[in-house]
């Protein structure tokens, strides 16, 4: 059957303007900041964090594609955040069910979320944590502590719809990566290198994969989406 240039384009121009009205779910919420940079209007900031001096073990995933690291083996991390601004608020619609994390800011998570946190004992002994602009909920201070949406009232397999203009990272929970409509997934596991010294790192609650109880050390795995072309 022969179907024409014209009606290609104009089924094409549906597709695209179908794609690129899927906006953001309602509410405020943090994502990680990636290489292509933060959505249109969202608040950004960064947190550094001075891990293990002695025999450092950190460690990330090559093409990760997470804002500002180069390395696979860096000495500390540095993450920058995107941050939906209160101004940003309005009727896009819930998250939908699935099985990942988001990473929460402000008192409470969005509707369909349950509440965690990990807490990181960063390095000791001349510790130089620092932070700028807007940043997740949590603490700041000598060690770190950052609060967590999860969720698990659906299949990872069955695919979810989000904005896909630009990549974008979420928070593996338990099973694999969440799908996306439109997208491609690769996982990027993070280790973590934390203080040797009577280490206190812990989590509460929902939290993303990664702690686990009586370890020294933390580890989180995220999952990096690309527009599919």
């Amino acid at each position: 059957m022969y179907v024409s240039c014209a009606w290609k384009a104009v089924v094409l121009s549906i597709f695209v303007s179908t794609i690129s009205a899927v906006k953001w779910p309602a509410g405020t919420y943090t994502l990680i900041k990636p290489d292509t940079g933060c959505p249109s209007n969202w608040l950004e900031g960064w947190r550094f964090q001075d891990n293990e001096n002695d025999n450092n073990k950190n460690r990330i995933d090559r093409e990760h594609h997470f804002f500002g690291i180069t390395e696979q083996k860096p000495s500390n991390f540095n993450f920058s955040y995107c941050t939906k601004a209160p101004i940003n608020l309005g009727s896009e619609g819930n998250w939908p069910p699935g099985s990942y994390c988001i990473i929460r800011h402000g008192n409470t998570c969005p509707e369909g979320f349950e509440n965690g946190s990990i807490f990181w004992d960063d390095e000791n002994d001349n510790n130089k944590n620092s932070v700028g602009g807007v940043l997740p909920s949590g603490q700041y201070g000598n060690d770190t502590m950052i609060n967590y949406c999860c969720r698990r009232d659906g299949k990872f397999n069955s695919p979810i719809q989000l904005p896909t203009t630009q990549p974008f990272h979420l928070l593996k929970f338990v099973y694999p990566c969440q799908m996306v409509k439109g997208t491609n997934v690769k996982e990027i596991r993070i280790d973590f290198d934390d203080e040797n010294d009577q280490n206190k790192d812990h989590a509460y609650g929902m939290h993303p994969f990664g702690p686990y109880p009586g370890k020294e050390d933390n580890l989180l795995v995220y999952c990096y989406y690309s527009p599919t072309k």
